[in-house]
């Protein structure tokens, strides 16, 4: 097709969630003309893949997209999933974007003048500048150990998780224990199966610590705001496994001993499969050891904080284990077992391969700059700590859109004076 005879906007945007409607919200304000493609439907994900009882693990009051603070009266509770939609589409609404669902990206490459080149399942259009807001959780991960177990054992992403029930019945493995896998195990246990989990190395912390939820403390001590140079880890923290909690039932810790105490059997990292039993690593403790010096750390920051400022709290208090393995349990036959079907909660994986540009290190991730990338023109939005540990959520992601939006319009500008000189 004639490239002169296509469709042309001075900025694409790639994906429908709240990153690409905050990017589009900051477009409107400063006039910029925009398109937004979709391939399902806008925020689909927070219906499309989470479970019955999902809520945020973030206070109210942190949801502060552009134009669209929380309002309810609520602030220091936890959205549930159908109030997650609502208040979502309330920010489309008032967004009001200039959106294309169900069509599908495939491919995103240089226009000869310069520009770039956006093939879709509904044709092509052009664009001046391209934000990629589709994050980075594209292709959920099942290892290939998966197709050597037994056709009888059901298994299931996390993202296709909705409840107990959907599962046959019988027990059940959870493979992983970030936020997904640590809520998924909780909402099996509380619903009365028996659950297996197999523990990784994700972090923990507490909910509430001395009289105030652990996110307000953590707020005001500057940590959703502290930009990713400045972490000790560098861009290595975007790396990082989710440290997991609950905003469940108003709001607790989770505590992985806890649940073994009430017979849920934990394990080590699930490593492989073999002649009909299931083979773990002997890390279980060292892991539990590990989530417990996170959380006791966080909570030693917060008890500098409060000692340095003066404030008034409720004691500090330290974190004892209240179960230990009597042993790591290396193996599990699982034909033996009562396992009837395994839930994979061990992330995603990014899939970016229909972008054509040289904007991805060695592991296939971008390489950007607050959202900037070396190539000019193309941007990225909505990653977790694309600048701050608050990239990723609903209280940051507009402020990130914002930054880029305006490297955008002073980048048209430039464009429109030089073709004007």
């Amino acid at each position: 097709m004639n490239e002169n005879h296509i469709e042309h906007y001075p900025v694409v945007i790639i994906g429908g969630g709240q990153a690409g409607l905050s990017a589009s919200y900051h477009l409107r304000q400063q006039g910029i003309a925009h398109l937004v493609l979709e391939k399902n439907r806008a925020m689909h994900a927070w219906e499309s893949q989470r479970w019955d009882n999902f809520c945020l693990v973030t206070p109210n009051w942190q949801c502060d997209l552009p134009g669209h603070p929380y309002s309810g009266d609520d602030p220091d509770g936890f959205m549930k999933k159908d109030e997650i939609l609502a208040y979502l589409a309330g920010f489309r609404a008032k967004v009001d974007p200039p959106i294309r669902e169900g069509v599908t990206v495939r491919r995103v490459g240089p226009r000869t003048d310069g520009g770039f080149l956006v093939a879709t399942s509904a044709g092509d259009v052009s664009a001046d500048q391209v934000v990629v807001a589709s994050g980075g959780y594209h292709e959920p991960i099942i290892p290939r150990l998966a197709e050597r177990l037994p056709a009888s054992i059901a298994q299931i992403h996390s993202a296709e998780y909705r409840n107990a029930d959907q599962l046959p019945a019988g027990e059940v493995l959870v493979v992983g224990s970030g936020q997904s896998g640590a809520q998924i195990a909780e909402d099996l246990h509380l619903a009365g199966r028996k659950v297996h989990l197999a523990v990784g190395n994700a972090p923990r912390c507490a909910r509430f610590y001395r009289g105030r939820d652990v996110v307000t403390w953590l707020a005001d001590m500057g940590y959703y705001d502290m930009p990713v140079e400045q972490h000790p880890l560098r861009e290595g923290v975007r790396d990082n496994t989710n440290h997991y909690v609950t905003g469940r039932d108003g709001g607790r810790d989770i505590d992985l001993r806890k649940f073994a105490l009430e017979g849920m059997q934990l394990y080590g990292l699930l490593r492989d499969y073999e002649e009909g039993r299931l083979l773990f690593a002997p890390d279980l403790r060292s892991s539990l050891d590990e989530a417990d010096r996170t959380y006791n750390g966080i909570n030693a920051a917060i008890d500098k904080h409060i000692a340095e400022a003066g404030i008034e709290a409720p004691p500090p208090s330290v974190y004892t284990p209240v179960w230990e393995p009597a042993s790591e349990r290396e193996s599990l036959d699982l034909a033996s077992s009562a396992i009837t079907s395994i839930v994979w909660c061990i992330g995603y994986r990014p899939d970016f391969r229909w972008l054509d540009a040289p904007v991805f290190n060695g592991a296939g991730h971008p390489q950007h700059r607050r959202g900037i990338t070396a190539r000019e023109g193309i941007y990225f939005l909505g990653l977790p700590w694309l600048h701050t540990w608050g990239s990723g959520r609903f209280g940051s992601v507009g402020r990130d859109a914002a930054f880029i939006v305006d490297h955008i319009a002073a980048r048209l500008t430039r464009a429109g004076q030089d073709s004007a000189a």
